[in-house]
């Protein structure tokens, strides 16, 4: 499998995604925001987490108009996957590839932790390899994570099965770090193969270093 990871001025994620994804025997390259094509072979584009472009206006605002953005919206439009983690889930927000927005964490900082996450919907690529319900051990790093939603907008996302995590305790009752709506982590598009979430599942991967239950995430993808 070809994954294509997409790196900007500020991203810091894509090395552990490229890790995590070649501990999983894929094939990945990095590629340059200023390209103007992806990979013809790409079976995966992945926007990782960081600072693009330093978060200057608001998270992701200005990453959007980057030369290779184009590219990725065709890629969506034409079924390819699209995985977004943390700030290229808000990237996939502001280019409306996915619905809502994201605001500031409503105690104002910066988190940055391991967090529980309850599985809400596994009928998509991403989650397939999980059951609803199953809590997982995923670390967050954030300063605007407060995902939100209108109420129209969210049942409707709840009407075709695109809330698919939600924060949660170990128990996995909601437990809200941030703010979002509904406790709400993670979303897809209405054709499922667009995914975005604020936890980082490429760091998850090695029990030495916390857990490594994004493994069976990051799988979900590569088998869908």
């Amino acid at each position: 499998m070809k994954v294509s990871v997409v790196v900007f001025p500020g991203t810091n994620c894509e090395m552990d995604t490229k890790y995590a994804y070649e501990k999983l025997n894929a094939d990945v390259e990095l590629v340059f925001h200023k390209n103007e094509t992806l990979p013809n072979d790409t079976d995966l584009v992945v926007l990782p987490g960081g600072f693009s472009y330093g978060d200057y206006l608001r998270s992701a605002a200005i990453a959007k108009f980057s030369p290779i953005m184009k590219d990725v919206i065709r890629f969506a439009n034409d079924g390819g996957k699209v995985l977004g983690i943390c700030n290229g889930f808000q990237m996939l927000l502001e280019m409306g590839l996915l619905e809502g927005a994201m605001k500031r964490n409503s105690n104002v900082h910066f988190i940055s932790k391991y967090h529980h996450l309850r599985v809400v919907n596994n009928e998509n690529d991403f989650l397939q390899k999980l059951n609803i319900g199953d809590v997982l051990n995923i670390p967050i790093a954030h300063g605007e994570g407060n995902y939100f939603i209108d109420e129209k907008a969210l049942d409707e996302l709840y009407a075709n099965n695109q809330v698919l995590l939600k924060y949660s305790d170990e128990n996995g009752i909601d437990k809200n770090p941030n703010g979002s709506v509904d406790s709400i982590a993670c979303i897809c598009n209405k054709n499922k193969n667009v995914f975005g979430l604020m936890p980082h599942p490429e760091r998850a991967i090695e029990t030495l270093l916390g857990s490594n239950d994004g493994i069976k995430m990051l799988q979900g993808l590569m088998e869908g």
